[in-house]
């Protein structure tokens, strides 16, 4: 990503956030849904078959805008979530690479994980609204919630800030391995497609890196977005331990392949709004060197 200060980072990394949760959101939903649907006992056929099952009956039951709920609280807060990541990754590499010269990948991922620290109080209370207003599923199952900002009131009345910030520690377990493959893998690629740095990076080659980063993400993210997901939705005084309890009672009735569910839709959702977080951040540094000629 070139030589930037983290300023520039900071307007970069906003503009390509929001470009991500345009192009993800509806599949996220169907993520979130499939993580947290109720566990089938014997004999009982579960809410959703799998994907392609929880987008139809999403469509048909709530029309296309059932694909896109919750977003209003990641929109508001992916810019300043994304900006403050890729500002954090590039504080990361001040702090952990070489003061002239190419990082090695260990400092490279160090950097990213260091930038997943700088997410988690924004990213939190967020994903917490966020889950909470995608798994209210259609007219025939209770709405509580009647928007973000409702959300947040209901919950600092139900618990104060404790309820809002639920989930911050398991939100961390996620972010901080998961940002440090995302970064350092965006950062391989684009090396090996602009030839060490001597060319600037195509349109098709910035898909490619930014998709294959999405990826690596969430093969890392997966598991404990899963158990996030799960307490972060649960009603208050599920799981008094904490995610600890989380990870009990689902390898207690569930096992391992669990941390895994909703692993389709992330993965098709990963590619494309990764590869637009990429092209909106290196569009926009684009316009920032044009603007201020450098």
């Amino acid at each position: 990503m070139g030589d930037m200060g983290p300023g520039e980072y900071f307007i970069c990394g906003g503009f390509g956030g929001i470009c991500t949760v345009l192009v993800g959101h509806p599949l996220d939903t169907i993520k979130v849904r499939l993580q947290t649907m109720p566990v089938v006992k014997a004999g009982e056929t579960p809410l959703y078959t799998g994907t392609i099952d929880c987008f139809k009956k999403t469509v048909r039951n709530e029309g296309f805008r059932g694909l896109y709920k919750g977003m209003g609280a990641p929109l508001v807060g992916v810019a300043p979530i994304f900006a403050i990541s890729f500002m954090g990754f590039g504080v990361g590499k001040q702090i952990f690479g070489p003061a002239n010269g190419k990082l090695t990948h260990l400092e490279y991922f160090a950097a990213g994980a260091f930038s997943g620290i700088f997410t988690t109080l924004i990213m939190a209370p967020g994903e917490r609204i966020k889950c909470l207003l995608q798994i209210q599923q259609g007219a025939n199952m209770p709405k509580v919630y009647d928007g973000p900002v409702d959300c947040v009131k209901k919950l600092y009345k139900q618990g104060g800030i404790a309820s809002i910030y639920r989930g911050a520690g398991a939100t961390l377990l996620r972010d901080v391995p998961a940002s440090g493959m995302y970064f350092l893998t965006y950062e391989v690629i684009k090396d090996v497609i602009t030839k060490g740095g001597a060319e600037s990076p195509s349109i098709l080659g910035t898909i490619l890196a930014g998709g294959s980063a999405g990826i690596a993400n969430w093969a890392i993210g997966m598991p404990p977005d899963v158990l996030k997901s799960r307490l972060q939705t649960a009603p208050e005084g599920t799981y008094k331990n904490g995610i600890r309890d989380v990870f009990r009672d689902l390898m207690r009735n569930e096992g391992p392949l669990a941390l895994y569910k909703g692993i389709t839709p992330v993965l098709l959702r990963a590619f494309p709004a990764n590869a637009a977080c990429f092209v909106g951040f290196e569009l926009c540094k684009q316009f920032l060197d044009f603007l201020f000629a450098k």
